[in-house]
């Protein structure tokens, strides 16, 4: 083998492991600032999963300033938000069939769009930070008042409340409420 060629393939190796390493760090990093968590509850006879990055406000403007208002969101940070139903339920209006999908919205001053996406995505925004959502893929998508908050969430949080069953997306001073229930 020419020592070109020889030289050429290890400093490809190389740059290779660099690459993936430094990856899998920045990776680490981005989801200390944002740590992932997971939502289980019943609803009905079966369950619903969420999971979704959590980041905080950290003294930042949050709707209508580091989240446009009237852009697609992915929910959350990092990888796109997913959401498992174990069987046939009703979101807001709309029916969607037992699965896993992303959740995405739309936030505004006075109503958000919240949409459950058949596609899964790698981590929800490409390299420009435009979300990935393709709505063709669309399964459900409703729009719902927001409320504000007296008291600030710090860490974008994902809840459910029952009686009735409602999905409760709330940050900063902002809370939008998606109410759920079985077909």
């Amino acid at each position: 083998m020419p020592k070109f060629l020889k030289w050429s393939l290890i400093t490809i190796a190389i740059l290779t492991v660099v690459g993936v390493v430094g990856f899998q760090y920045m990776k680490s990093q981005t989801k200390k600032a944002s740590p992932e968590e997971t939502v289980s509850f019943t609803l009905g006879s079966g369950t619903v999963e969420v999971n979704y990055s959590r980041p905080s406000v950290r003294g930042r403007s949050i709707f209508g300033g580091l989240v446009p208002y009237g852009k697609v969101w992915r929910t959350g940070a990092n990888e796109a938000t997913t959401i498992t139903f174990s069987q046939d339920v009703q979101f807001g209006d709309k029916p969607v069939p037992a699965g896993t999908y992303t959740l995405w919205s739309i936030p505004g001053p006075d109503t958000w769009q919240v949409m459950v996406n058949s596609k899964m995505y790698g981590w929800g925004v490409n390299f420009d930070g435009e979300a990935q959502r393709d709505p063709l893929a669309d399964v459900a998508e409703v729009k719902v008042p927001v409320r504000h908050l007296t008291a600030p969430v710090e860490q974008f949080t994902i809840a459910v409340t029952n009686d009735p069953a409602v999905l409760t997306l709330s940050w900063a001073d902002v809370q939008v409420a998606v109410p759920l229930s079985t077909r």
